[in-house]
């Protein structure tokens, strides 16, 4: 939700003349940018052993997108950080990118208190609506929040070894964020297409990296994890199948109209303040209670994400995977992060032993092996 678009501008623009860094799936997928190697650059590892458990695994932690569930992150993160796992890797995907970044660069807290801070009005103010960009938000609000917080702090400095996934705009190439300022890396992960504008970085135009890998578990194998451990957002929303009932069209009528009448009389009394939260609810929802045009993009974007995610994860599995369940948090809930906080420690908390388990039958493997 946090982001960050260069001012004044109808796109957004990595600032800094300092080439950013890029790098391609190993694999190799067909048109993929050219990789961008670090090999003299291994991912951080601690001398001493964390909680009995050998340095030698390097654990990875890939967040995966979900936009306003994506607070769950930080209850996931910081439930692994009191039992002593602290990941080498950290990889994150649109909110994934901006909840990993600042844990990356010890801004967690400030995070935290930000997202715990929000209510349905500061939502609103944050949204900076305009018709003349690629996204029907400008986000420059959400960028200065950012830079306030992250200004000069570069990916390549973090202690962590970071990525962040965009999509490149037009070609559909997955990208990785290894190097540049942090506040740009993480807006590029997540300029949701047709919602946000999307960002000019390195010469390229980029877009939510959710398009290409939702859950980025291919990009911390790539990064040097041993074990890479993910967080999914929608394993719980998208499970099951439903049977929806027939609602009866004329009492569903009768309750639109009660509801219209009492907006007419708060429209009345609130004058030129109901024209900004009109806009805001328009964006989601349209007169008759159907949803509107945010709510159509953001939802559809998320099924689609839904699906690509389990076709990756069934190519490439994470060894290990946390679900929050978050079927109660809207895509758009983004004052909700009291409950995604606590939704996503206790979903951690939950795999706890049998995240330790692996962990240490992983180190004593390699132990053996070595």
């Amino acid at each position: 939700m946090l982001g960050r678009m260069a001012s004044g501008s109808n796109r957004s623009e990595a600032s800094g003349s300092e080439a950013p860094g890029f790098e391609a799936p190993g694999y190799g997928a067909p048109g993929s940018p050219a990789v961008s190697p670090e090999s003299d650059t291994p991912a951080y590892t601690t001398s001493a052993p964390q909680n009995g458990l050998p340095s030698r695994v390097k654990v990875g932690l890939a967040l995966g997108g979900g936009a306003a569930r994506g607070w769950s992150h930080i209850g996931v993160v910081k439930a692994l950080e009191r039992e002593g796992l602290i990941p080498d890797v950290i990889v994150g995907t649109s909110i994934g990118a901006v909840v990993g970044g600042c844990f990356s660069a010890g801004k967690l807290d400030v995070l935290e208190a930000f997202a715990r801070s929000l209510t349905r009005r500061r939502v609103i103010s944050l949204l900076d609506f305009h018709l003349n960009g690629s996204g029907l938000i400008a986000g420059d609000r959400l960028k200065r929040l950012l830079d306030e917080n992250l200004i000069g702090i570069r990916a390549e400095t973090l202690p962590h070894r970071f990525a962040a996934v965009a999509t490149e705009l037009g070609s559909g190439h997955e990208v990785w964020l290894t190097k540049g300022l942090l506040t740009d890396i993480m807006r590029a992960s997540y300029a949701l297409p047709g919602v946000l504008d999307a960002v000019k970085f390195g010469g390229r135009w980029l877009m939510d990296g959710a398009l290409v890998n939702p859950i980025p578990v291919t990009v911390a194998r790539a990064l040097g994890a041993d074990v890479v451990i993910c967080v999914n957002l929608n394993g719980d929303s998208r499970s099951r199948g439903a049977v929806i009932p027939v609602v009866d069209p004329d009492a569903a009528q009768s309750t639109q109209t009660i509801i219209a009448e009492a907006a007419a009389k708060r429209r009345s009394l609130l004058g030129p303040v109901w024209g900004v939260a009109e806009r805001v609810r328009q964006f989601a929802t349209r007169s008759d209670g159907g949803p509107g045009i945010g709510s159509v993009m953001v939802d559809a974007f998320n099924i689609t994400q839904d699906r690509i995610a389990r076709s990756r994860l069934a190519g490439d599995p994470p060894d290990l995977m946390i679900s929050p369940k978050l079927n109660r948090i809207g895509l758009f809930d983004f004052h909700k992060a009291e409950e995604s906080i606590a939704l996503g420690a206790d979903a951690a908390e939950r795999m706890m032993d049998e995240i330790r388990d692996y962990l240490i039958q992983e180190s004593m493997a390699r132990q053996v092996i070595g």
